[in-house]
């Protein structure tokens, strides 16, 4: 019997889970203590291999101090957000980006710049080296 592969949608809030857990530089023990988990509990949520139970996503939304409905957007429901980018949504690479550890380093070090110049001369400086890269190198 073939294995089941986890839901999208469950990848992509679990996804959120790992990105915000991060940002508020908290460890897979620490978030599985606050909500009576292993932490391997919570690796799984964070991959979407285990699905995340109603109740138990009130919890991580309180512990994270974000609404629950945050954590469903940009989702693949097809469902926009309010507040994203042009079309409503954010794109796939943007959330999958946050939630790794290089892109949290470099978005925290980035929005500490506050000369909007030198930020300007850091993106213009990215879009050259990732031309040089090729085409989508994602």
């Amino acid at each position: 019997m073939a294995k089941k592969q986890p839901d999208p949608l469950d990848i992509k809030v679990g996804s959120k889970v790992r990105a915000l857990r991060l940002e508020r530089q908290m460890s897979q023990e620490k978030l599985g203590d606050a909500l009576g988990l292993t932490f391997q509990q919570v690796q799984k949520y964070e991959k979407g291999t285990n699905r995340v139970g109603a109740s138990r996503l009130q919890q991580i939304s309180e512990i994270l101090q974000v609404p629950v409905s945050f954590l469903f957007e940009g989702g693949p429901s097809g469902i926009a957000s309010a507040g994203g980018f042009s079309e409503g949504t954010s794109p796939a690479y943007v959330s999958d980006f946050l939630a790794t550890s290089e892109g949290l380093a470099l978005t925290r070090a980035f929005t500490r710049i506050s000369d909007a110049k030198l930020r300007r001369s850091i993106v213009e400086m990215v879009e050259q080296i990732a031309v040089r890269e090729g085409p989508d190198k994602r």
